[in-house]
């Protein structure tokens, strides 16, 4: 994995010492709420409810079990011993000191982590593939150009003043597990004819307005990567709209121009810059690339290990948590954060260094984070599947659910935050308590959970999903279908009125009765959904 060099570590140290001494002036009086606000957003530092939220970019969701240490020693030491992983493969602290905050980014800062650009209108957090490097599907591995990508974006100076927030997602892989088309620009590393290049989406998104990004460059040559995502920013910062905050998402003008004349824009700008030396030099590409080789790897190992037929939790645990790895006799393990009246995404301070202890004593030492809010160990050697499934009953995160019903995403809605018209995660954990009896039989379905129109719970992307609003003073949720962040991509429809957060539950439950009732050998609830159309579920939700 990638290790902060000293040019990394000089920029991420001055700007604690800039932030240090804006705090400074902020407490002292010096400096009013109005001007210290653009200044803590820069640093990642929000106002929330009850406290301030700090939010830690984990760069393209790779952790190192150091990291993951420091980060649950943060989580001791000054929030309330647990930290919130997000769908941006970012982690959250919400009970952070002001007076303590420049303490905290210096502690961070010793091990390569900090808040830059997690918030404010720039290029935020890079995020991609939480199997990237240890995928049994991956054509390509998207590390080394996600990497590539961050350390361009990084205070870029054009573009740290954008018309709006800017998300990029990058997979190398047929299976979309980083939800491209849900992006500001979505790429997918491929070959053809044995050139390296890249399909490149631009204009999707989620909150007031979602969209599906279109494709303008079916292939991409890798060699003009930085070029042409300079150049698709460059017409988004000339020609998208600060007039209007809600329409100043790149997704509104490429609706406003039509995919066709966005992408001759983007092509006369890219011819424009093309020989400018904005793309990396190969060598450059190369030595990044050299971060990410495979770690020491032991060859011939039996690819396949016993499950002991008296511990039935094992062998569910092991059909739904563990995948296949790319180098035979290892295995890609996924450890869920949504145990059984758990918030979906947190971990306490002492699961966090469980699994850092787990990462080095099985998985190299590395751990990813996933924008479905749970965390994977990567490289695990076979053989050593039921030690680690041991190691996690015992610190509560040994749960078979991956994809299942009680797998849900969700925003911390209003417990937390002040943009949120609802509360998410009572409803998340109610639906969960609901459907957990029977989501084994029910197969995949990704329930998805947002308590304001601004999506960080992906409701749009959710098979089900929920968005909490405000009616008159009342929290209502709105229930959607027929969604996918997958590669088969889809924008969940609303089915009807709203609805109280005990009704919502029970709309759910019979959405779900009729999908049990009338779905096909094989189908999941996604299938059935699509077949049938909204109708049956309709009817049987409102009669």
């Amino acid at each position: 994995m990638y290790r902060p060099d000293e040019i990394d570590r000089a920029i991420v140290d001055a700007r604690v010492a800039e932030f240090r001494d804006q705090v400074a002036r902020r407490l002292s009086g010096e400096l009013d709420e109005d001007h210290f606000k653009p200044l803590r957003l820069k640093n990642g530092l929000y106002l929330q409810l009850h406290a301030y939220m700090l939010r830690v970019a984990i760069p393209y969701g790779v952790l190192s079990a150091e990291q993951l240490r420091m980060l649950a020693d943060v989580a001791r030491r000054y929030d309330r011993g647990y930290g919130h992983f997000t769908t941006r493969q970012n982690i959250q602290f919400n009970w952070v000191k002001l007076e303590e905050a420049p303490d905290l980014l210096a502690d961070l800062a010793r091990v390569g982590l900090h808040a830059i650009q997690t918030s404010g209108n720039c290029v935020r957090n890079i995020t991609s593939d939480p199997y990237a490097g240890a995928a049994a599907d991956e054509v390509v591995d998207p590390r080394p150009w996600a990497e590539l990508l961050r350390q361009w974006s990084t205070l870029h100076p054009e573009f740290s003043y954008l018309p709006r927030k800017f998300k990029i997602a990058i997979t190398g892989a047929p299976v979309d597990r980083a939800a491209i088309r849900f992006h500001d620009i979505g790429l997918e590393l491929r070959r053809l004819e044995g050139r390296l290049g890249l399909k490149v989406y631009v204009g999707g998104g989620m909150g007031r307005t979602p969209m599906l990004g279109a494709c303008i460059r079916d292939f991409l040559p890798a060699e003009e990567f930085l070029s042409y995502c300079e150049a698709i920013l460059r017409v988004y910062n000339r020609h998208g709209r600060r007039d209007n905050i809600h329409k100043a998402r790149i997704k509104i003008l490429v609706q406003a121009l039509g995919a066709e004349q966005f992408a001759a824009e983007v092509e006369r700008e890219h011819a424009h810059l093309k020989g400018q030396g904005i793309d990396a030099p190969w060598g450059e590409v190369e030595r990044i690339a050299a971060h990410f080789t495979d770690p020491p790897f032991t060859l011939g190992l039996p690819d396949d290990f016993r499950v002991d037929a008296l511990d039935p939790g094992l062998e569910r645990w092991v059909a739904r948590q563990v995948m296949r790895h790319r180098v035979p006799g290892y295995r890609i393990v996924n450890v869920s954060l949504k145990p059984p009246g758990g918030i979906p995404g947190d971990a306490s301070a002492e699961q966090m260094e469980a699994i850092a202890e787990l990462a080095d004593a099985y998985s190299f030492g590395e751990v990813r984070v996933t924008h479905a809010q749970n965390l994977v160990l990567p490289h695990v050697r076979a053989i050593d599947i039921p030690a680690v499934y041991r190691a996690l009953m015992q610190v509560g995160l040994a749960e078979a659910n991956l994809d299942l019903a009680s797998d849900i995403i969700c925003c911390p809605g209003l417990d937390y935050c002040t943009l949120a018209n609802a509360r998410s995660i009572p409803v998340a954990q109610a639906l969960a308590d609901r459907l957990r009896p029977i989501e084994a039989e029910l197969g995949e379905l990704k329930i998805k959970v947002s308590g304001c129109i601004n999506a960080c719970g992906h409701h749009h992307a959710g098979h089900i999903g929920i968005l909490g609003v405000d009616r008159k003073g009342t929290e209502n949720y709105q229930l959607l279908l027929g969604g996918s962040g997958a590669e088969d991509a889809s924008l969940a429809q609303i089915l009807g009125p709203g609805f109280t957060a005990e009704g919502v539950v029970e709309a759910v439950a019979r959405v779900v009765d009729v999908y049990r009732r009338e779905r096909a050998a094989g189908e999941r609830f996604l299938d059935t959904y699509r077949r049938l159309g909204p109708a049956p579920f309709r009817e049987a939700v409102y009669g």
